[in-house]
């Protein structure tokens, strides 16, 4: 046997492990329940509800929780601040089960605390998208019908005639506010906090949070996700880094190793990069971070060179966030003379990372590997997550289901495929949302018989390891012929004067659809037409070469969670620009 392990050894290491921890008696073994009609695996040792997470993290007591600037709160500081608001929503607001509360403002520590304040009371969490603008969020006060909405200075006043619309908590605001409003300081106040939490009962059922998915048309839909799928998602979290040890752990057996004493876990500092209404930075990054213990690190927008300074200075040793973000970071001119050694995991979810930034994360890191995670609003987080060496023996894989996940794959008219074969991938399982506020005909559209249908084209392996290969939207086509546009960006980045890439289909009159991307370069790189279309050549067939390509000076317009918007490049297409 060779020092260094194969892709395969590690595969398969990885599988046997998951297979240990899964059976009965095990750490992460589960049953098939009925959730809402729907057989589903559910966790033996399941966390009962979020409220009982936060109440877990007291033990953490002076230590660092929250790093906002210069701003510092321990967990003993924290849980003081959310006894006093979680009360003061109790009895000024009439919060508590069945009732929402709405958060609308940047990474700020409020967000966190008013988060867990709102769970504590028992409500569910509404969290509103930052960016916004005033009808949308209009539509969401009317679409969730919060008992409060807590809110921060630009957001009030962005809200303008709405803001007597339904009462109001403001945080970081010198301004005046409306009479009715109070001021988040004044209702969280740490020294009029009671001893314990208010007294409720939360069924597992209950919703938890909701978040709106962002759809390119029309207003977002609001996914109800419950106590129930939030914590199993954490517990999927958990399970991820569990399963790699253990894997680890068997390949030392078998290699003869010794059975010494398993070194105490690294305390976690994580940054958050990306925002707190959307599953990634709220379920994947706070809701882990609190359970272990952790430091979280906000940021009140993305700036790599900010993030480099965080990263030094805090000893931050988990980012989370989009591709483009670890990109943006590696390329960044002061990566080399910033202290980056702490770091232990780079990467992100939501779809699988290119392959070349897999490498140059591995590549990058001193001491660290890339991660992976793959899921959507709709699933609380992650419905697949791989990390370390086992995921660079696939870097093109999400790695393998969670195991209280369940997938298909079909074609377009349902059936399921084999391994190996490409369509829709169909998710069940008790981290799958109830379904969209108010709004049951998207609900029966995405959820049919208890599955829910991702949009995300997908091949699953003979290991049973998922590859995202495309939205099914996403997709030019050209004379007849399917061009997947991850793939065509995947070849563009293998350029190292290349820093953002997005690939979509614009109109044709003989074609129907023709290829554009738009690229914006490294500083003081050098790329044209010529030279782009010369690197492709032997990569792509050329029926999938950019016919059109749009060099910009500017980074490519995001949402709000990272992802490029598309739809607004090819509304400004103008090749040759």
């Amino acid at each position: 046997m060779t020092d260094e392990p194969t892709p395969a050894e590690l595969v398969e290491d990885f599988n046997a492990a998951l297979a240990s921890l899964t059976g009965p008696g095990a750490p992460f073994g589960w049953t098939v329940q009925e959730v809402s009609g729907v057989p589903v695996r559910v966790y033996d040792s399941a966390i009962p509800d979020m409220r009982a997470v936060w109440a877990m993290s007291a033990a953490h007591g002076d230590k660092d929780y929250l790093v906002y600037g210069d701003e510092r709160y321990s967990y003993a500081d924290a849980h003081a601040r959310v006894r006093a608001l979680a009360h003061s929503l109790r009895t000024l607001y009439g919060v508590g089960p069945g009732t929402r509360v709405a958060l609308s403002m940047r990474n700020y520590p409020e967000w966190v605390l008013s988060h867990w304040a709102a769970i504590a009371a028992g409500a569910a969490v509404v969290g509103m998208n930052s960016w916004w603008t005033r009808p949308e969020m209009e539509f969401a006060l009317e679409d969730s019908e919060p008992a409060v909405l807590i809110v921060d200075g630009e957001r009030l006043d962005r809200l303008g005639p709405a803001q007597g619309n339904v009462p109001l908590v403001v945080a970081r605001h010198d301004g005046d506010i409306p009479e009715s409003a109070r001021r988040w300081a004044a209702v969280a106040d740490p020294s009029t906090a009671p001893d314990s939490l208010p007294e409720v009962d939360i069924d597992p059922d209950d919703d938890a949070l909701i978040f709106y998915t962002s759809g390119t048309t029309g207003f977002p839909k609001g996914a109800q996700l419950t106590h129930r799928a939030v914590a199993h998602n954490l517990m999927n979290m958990i399970f991820t880094a569990a399963c790699g040890d253990a894997a680890r752990a068997r390949r030392a057996a078998r290699a003869g190793g010794g059975d010494g004493p398993t070194p105490p876990a690294a305390d976690v500092t994580a940054l958050l990069p990306v925002p707190l209404f959307h599953v990634t930075g709220c379920n994947c990054v706070m809701h882990t971070v609190t359970i272990a213990g952790g430091c979280l690190a906000l940021m009140y927008r993305w700036d790599p060179s900010t993030a480099l300074r965080l990263i030094e200075a805090e000893g931050v040793t988990v980012f989370t966030g989009v591709p483009s973000m670890s990109r943006e970071l590696l390329q960044h001119p002061d990566w080399q003379s910033t202290d980056t050694s702490s770091l232990r995991s780079m990467g992100g979810g939501g779809a699988a990372i290119p392959t070349d930034l897999v490498r140059r994360i591995d590549d990058g890191l001193s001491e660290g590997r890339p991660g992976v995670g793959y899921g959507l609003t709709e699933t609380a987080g992650v419905a697949t997550a791989i990390s370390n060496e086992f995921y660079l023996a696939r870097p093109s894989s999400v790695g393998p289901l969670v195991p209280c996940m369940e997938a298909r794959v079909v074609d377009d008219e349902g059936s399921t495929l084999d391994p190996g074969q490409r369509g829709e991938l169909l998710l069940r399982g008790p981290n799958v949302m109830k379904g969209y506020l108010n709004q049951p005909e998207a609900t029966a559209e995405a959820i049919v018989d208890g599955w829910f249908r991702t949009g995300d084209v997908a091949v699953i392996d003979d290991d049973g390891w998922v590859r995202i290969a495309d939205r099914i939207k996403d997709v030019v086509i050209r004379g007849g012929e399917n061009i997947h546009c991850s793939e065509v960006e995947a070849a563009i980045y293998e350029l190292d004067e290349v820093a953002e890439v997005a690939v979509f289909g614009v109109p044709d009159e003989r074609l129907g659809e023709e290829v554009a991307a738009a690229v914006v370069l490294v500083p003081g790189a050098e790329l044209d037409e010529a030279g782009l279309a010369d690197h492709l050549e032997g990569r792509l067939a050329r029926f999938k070469h950019p016919r059109h390509v749009m060099f910009l000076a500017e980074p490519l317009p995001r949402n709000a969670n990272g992802k490029f918007l598309k739809r607004e490049l090819r509304d400004g297409f103008a090749p040759g620009v």
